[in-house]
């Protein structure tokens, strides 16, 4: 799937959702070969290109689907039953990276595609100017994050559709109170608060007393970042933009707050 197709549907990497599947295997009979491609759509329907007939539909569908929920690349390997069978799986078993599932057409092939999702560049909003939102301002773009500072006491502008926001508070002792109030006014996939867990704490009662939801205090990750023994402002970013990282990579994964 070349740059150009890509465009030709509007699409911007990087500002829009899309994904691309590619044969990479193919065994015994089938229609499609290795090298084709196609343009997916987030509801797993074909926007350019080809994968063969009907057989695989579903389960490239359904790969597809799980690419953008996850953000995660997918690789499935569509076979008849006895061949399932024979390598000892089913269909729906996941082995060393690989989904299976079955082929029902008459012809008996093996097709394995490849899914790479291609998600917006997420939203890296952040409250404050200390020495540390300025430095993680500052890195920030660096690991692919759309940066902007976010205002401490006005609404956050819309969000970008099917585009992540990230939030992190490093107000430290300008308008902390005003900031997550902001922050935690809708929901977003990630908040952080730079500053230590006794002051969150006294931030948390003064924010259940103005009506904030105690679910969302609890979502907030204070201290903020991974605990890496981080002391200077430019390793305290280092920390958050690690955290960060790992929330984006694997958005299930309980991460441990500094503990």
């Amino acid at each position: 799937m070349t740059p150009k197709q890509i465009m030709d549907h509007g699409l911007n990497e990087g500002e829009d959702c899309f994904a691309i599947a590619t044969i990479v295997r193919t065994a015994g009979t089938t229609s499609a070969k290795p090298g084709a491609k196609a343009l997916m759509r987030e509801d797993g329907t074909i926007l350019e290109g080809w994968l063969g007939g009907g057989c695989v539909r579903g389960a490239i569908k359904e790969a597809t689907m799980r690419a953008y929920a996850t953000g995660h690349p997918q690789f499935i390997s569509v076979a008849p039953e006895e061949d399932l069978k024979e390598k000892g799986v089913r269909a729906g078993d996941d082995v060393d990276g690989v989904r299976f599932a079955r082929n029902g057409c008459p012809s008996k092939g093996t097709i394995d595609i490849f899914i790479e999702p291609h998600l917006p560049t997420p939203d890296l909003q952040v409250f404050g100017d200390s020495p540390v939102a300025e430095k993680l301002k500052e890195l920030a773009p660096q690991f692919g994050w759309a940066v902007a500072a976010a205002p401490v006491d006005a609404p956050l502008g819309a969000r970008t559709p099917n585009r992540a926001r990230y939030l992190v508070i490093a107000t430290q002792g300008q308008g902390d109170l005003a900031a997550l109030k902001t922050g935690l006014a809708e929901t977003n996939d990630y908040v952080a608060f730079v500053g230590s867990s006794k002051k969150f704490a006294s931030l948390s009662d003064k924010l259940i007393a103005a009506g904030t939801d105690p679910a969302q205090i609890a979502a907030v990750r204070a201290p903020a970042g991974l605990n890496i023994g981080a002391v200077t402002p430019a390793e305290i970013a280092l920390s958050i933009l690690a955290e960060l990282t790992q929330v984006k990579r694997y958005p299930l994964l309980k991460v441990a707050q500094n503990g």
